[in-house]
């Protein structure tokens, strides 16, 4: 495991040179995707396990070859379940959830997990607990001996957590730990929230919490972009709803926290643009890739605090116009991902090509796929560092959503 070389995080913008990200290495539970369950977990498609992780480990090289530390949450995890308490408090959660077993199975359930070494738990946890895992235990029989479902699950898989961006957000020297929308992707929060209160990493430093994974109101970190040390864009969108916005927005503005406005960005609540971040990211001081087909179907809100304390709201003319303000800019260029071909631009999105990781100003990871988009990005003067995903693109997520940045260089 690669150990930090600081004991502290700091995100003030999209775009500072990257120093420090948090992934999760592809694992057996993608490879527990059965076809009649892709929706419920999120997929379209059924991945390629071993291709996705040499794409995968290619991503993290790029990353490591350019002087960024790279951390992976299931090592971060394995740390912090050596930790009893916190064991036993993952444990009580998630059988304490589940709605597959009732008491009788959970407390079976619950002497199978803790017999388990620390790497073992760790992979059950993520790579879910079917029927076939408990099969010996105790060699003894067990509900599972009964159940005819083939592919019966006792606790899930995590399919989506190699999409690190998604369970929380470091903005300025805090964190935002994500309310996931569906079930299916509660735990990945849990997860990080544990690793932020509990790992030695975090020794030391004050440690803001701005959401909690267990607020009722959804919000995601797909959702959420910081624009500059002053200013945070927020998207309402199909994983991200209005409650939980305002209570971010209270949580960091009435609080009198470096953040003063919140961009909201409200696009089409569809499954093509689950995240703000699927159509629109920053990759320069001044320019944003975004995808045309919904530059006219944005409605931006500017959120901050009056002289009475309260939250107030204003809406801006545009998107172009809320940026020019918040970021004191003379102008925006706004780079339409796919160009003005509506088809391509249509495919590219699909295929995550507004998706793009910044790990310096103006110098971007994205998907090689995504010919036109990147073409168009290199004529505005952007640095696109290609990267291979026939299978990593399965999920519906680029570069930007498959990492959490934990530190980036102030610009």
């Amino acid at each position: 495991m690669v150990r930090p070389e600081r004991k502290r995080i700091k995100i003030n913008s999209e775009i500072g040179k990257l120093k420090s990200v948090m992934l999760h290495r592809p694992g057996i539970e993608l490879e527990r995707i059965t076809p009649e369950h892709l929706s419920e977990v999120l997929f379209e498609d059924i991945p390629w396990l071993s291709r996705m992780r040499q794409e995968h480990d290619i991503f993290a090289n790029e990353l490591e070859s350019r002087g960024v530390e790279v951390m992976y949450i299931e090592e971060l995890l394995k740390d912090v379940m050596k930790i009893e308490e916190v064991r036993d408090k993952v444990l009580v959660d998630i059988l304490e959830k589940s709605d597959t077993c009732d008491k009788p199975v959970k407390d079976f359930m619950y002497d199978f997990l803790k017999e388990k070494s620390v790497d073992e738990f760790v992979e059950l946890i993520i790579g879910g607990i079917s029927k076939e895992d408990i099969k010996d235990f105790k060699k003894e029989k067990s509900l599972s001996d009964f159940i005819k479902e083939d592919h019966y699950f006792y606790v899930n898989p995590l399919p989506n957590l190699y999409f690190m961006r998604d369970p929380g957000v470091v903005i300025g020297e805090g964190m935002a730990v994500s309310s996931m929308r569906t079930p299916i992707r509660k735990r990945e929060s849990l997860f990080l929230q544990l690793i932020y209160d509990n790992h030695p990493m975090f020794d030391g430093i004050r440690k803001p919490l701005f959401y909690s994974q267990e607020y009722r109101y959804s919000l995601e970190g797909g959702d959420l972009l910081v624009l500059s040390d002053d200013t945070l864009a927020v998207g309402c969108s199909q994983r991200t709803g209005v409650a939980g916005i305002e209570m971010l927005a209270d949580r960091l503005i009435k609080n009198d926290t470096h953040i003063k406005n919140l961009l909201v960005i409200q696009i089409p609540k569809v499954r093509a643009y689950m995240h703000l971040d699927t159509v629109f990211t920053m990759v320069d001081h001044d320019k944003f890739t975004i995808y045309p087909g919904i530059i006219d179907k944005v409605n931006v809100i500017t959120v901050k605090k009056n002289y009475a304390g309260k939250l107030c709201y204003k809406q801006e003319e545009s998107l172009t116009s809320g940026l020019k303000k918040h970021l004191k800019l003379d102008s925006v260029c706004m780079i339409p991902s796919g160009g003005s071909n509506p088809i391509i631009a249509a495919r590219e999105q699909w295929n995550d090509s507004t998706n793009t990781l910044a790990i310096a100003p103006g110098q971007v990871m994205a998907y090689g796929r995504n010919e036109v988009s990147n073409k168009i990005l290199r004529e505005n003067g952007i640095d696109v560092i290609e990267l291979e995903a026939s299978e990593l693109v399965r999920g519906r997520g680029g570069p930007r959503c498959m990492s959490m940045p934990l530190y980036r260089k102030s610009i």
